[in-house]
């Protein structure tokens, strides 16, 4: 039994969430909450949402114990990117890239 979260377009590039992603994955679910608490910046706290509502998808749609949760799975993927244009030198246009990503987490019941 599983219970999964997703938060679609987070105004975040990848590269900054995956360290947090990886913090916390394999952990056991008040570990990863404490962890991601206490971690600094904006991805934490992106995750730290996600991640309780796994937990509340667990407890009230399956009826999982959360003492025996942990993060089986979390990611953080590219999501689509908005392209913005900026005056260059010379004349030019410069493009800005504007990321955005999809954070999924997946919580388990240890045996």
């Amino acid at each position: 039994m599983e219970a999964k979260a997703t938060a679609k377009y987070v105004k975040m590039s990848p590269i900054k969430l995956k360290p947090v992603t990886d913090l916390v994955r394999g952990k056991d679910l008040n570990e990863a909450l404490n962890i991601l608490r206490f971690t600094p910046g904006k991805g934490s706290e992106i995750v730290e949402k996600v991640v309780e509502s796994a937990a509340a998808n667990a407890e009230n749609n399956f009826d999982m114990n959360p003492d025996s949760l942990y993060v089986a799975e979390i990611s953080a993927n590219q999501g689509p990117t908005m392209k913005r244009w900026r005056a260059g030198s010379q004349g030019r246009a410069s493009v800005i890239l504007k990321r955005s990503s999809h954070v999924t987490v997946t919580l388990k019941e240890r045996d």
